[in-house]
């Protein structure tokens, strides 16, 4: 298994997106939190592969992203699997809203990290879901593609 480098701030990430959607545009958006979520955050309690955003009257609201309770906190300190507000700029809702109104078009969460200041954020992806032959086209990609590596392997 690969390291991670001294310089990625990940948190969690969304592997199986990849797979299931297409993307067409990536967003980086902030994330509202409250103090007890930071907390669990930084220690890497979080999940988001369940996850999807979606635009609630005049802001973007992720759904499903799970922050697993502080252990050190109050018993009662946040609910786990609450709505949270997006941060995102009005041109980029504008553009967002009538993106997510056409059929098969959706907001993908594809990881959560700290930036370089140590503000937690979300990259989402606008998304198309691909088709049971896409999937299949990808993975003969991925076979041709590790073969032929396979072989230019054994000729050095």
């Amino acid at each position: 298994m690969k390291k991670k480098p001294e310089d990625d701030r990940t948190i969690c990430r969304n592997r199986k997106a990849h797979f299931q959607f297409e993307f067409l545009e990536r967003i980086e958006c902030g994330i509202v939190l409250v103090g007890t979520e930071v907390k669990s955050l930084r220690d890497g309690n979080a999940s988001i592969n369940e996850a999807y955003a979606r635009i609630d009257g005049d802001e973007l609201v992720l759904v499903g992203f799970h922050i697993a309770t502080y252990k050190h906190g109050p018993a009662n300190s946040h609910d786990p699997d609450r709505r949270r507000t997006l941060l995102v700029h009005k041109r980029q809702l504008a553009k967002l809203k009538p993106a997510l109104t056409q059929k098969g078009l959706t907001l993908v969460p594809l990881r959560a990290y700290f930036n370089d200041r140590g503000i937690a954020k979300v990259e989402l992806a606008l998304a198309r879901g691909k088709t049971h032959g896409d999937k299949r086209q990808d993975m003969k990609k991925r076979d041709a593609k590790r073969e032929i590596d396979r072989i230019n392997r054994r000729t050095r």
